[in-house]
């Protein structure tokens, strides 16, 4: 444990008085006050808000022989590794004729720039669906691909639409597939 005694004055403040006096001094501020000048002068680009929300409405097509889904989804996003990795957690909640499917997806994503507006991000991840309907209730395992794309129509980024085409195809009996889409609103949360 360090011992720290501060006096008033000239005498010592203890044996560890090296450091008192650069804080009595202001020092650790004056050293320190350029880095913070530097990060707060960063332009509103190269900045990246710690989630984006996305809200929007989703729809689902089955490729053997289901019927359309309709609903809403929701999402956060975030930045795992700049310009290299973002994880997106949602849920989409999607209602057709006599049932309901529940799907909740954990999507990574590698982020490309195509313009100042304009975000491409291919992903791939595992959702886990819980339909209820029929007469039965079944959980099922799948793997999603998918085509995000964020349009920003403003330079600071206040709000944005993303579009995202997506493939999903199920691991178990059956081998499900899907093609579906969603769009919506983007909202950055710093």
């Amino acid at each position: 444990m360090y011992e720290f005694e501060i006096s008033i004055g000239t005498a010592p403040v203890s044996k560890y008085r090296w450091l008192a006096r650069i804080f009595m001094r202001g020092k650790m501020l004056s050293a320190l006050l350029p880095l913070l000048l530097a990060a707060g002068t960063a332009s509103a680009a190269d900045k990246e808000p710690f989630v984006l929300l996305e809200l929007g409405a989703a729809g689902e097509w089955s490729l053997n022989g289901g019927g359309p889904g309709f609903g809403p989804t929701a999402a956060i996003e975030f930045t795992a590794i700049r310009n290299w990795l973002a994880i997106e957690p949602g849920v989409t909640t999607l209602m057709s004729r006599g049932q309901t499917e529940w799907d909740t997806s954990f999507v990574f994503r590698k982020p490309f720039d195509l313009s100042p507006a304009v975000e491409f991000e291919p992903g791939i991840g595992p959702v886990w669906i819980h339909t209820v309907g029929n007469g039965r209730t079944t959980d099922s395992i799948y793997l999603e691909a998918a085509a995000h794309f964020e349009i920003w129509p403003t330079p600071d980024r206040k709000y944005g639409w993303f579009l995202e085409p997506t493939y999903t195809c199920s691991f178990g009996s059956g081998h499900e597939q899907s093609l579906g889409v969603g769009a919506g609103l983007l909202i950055p949360i710093e």
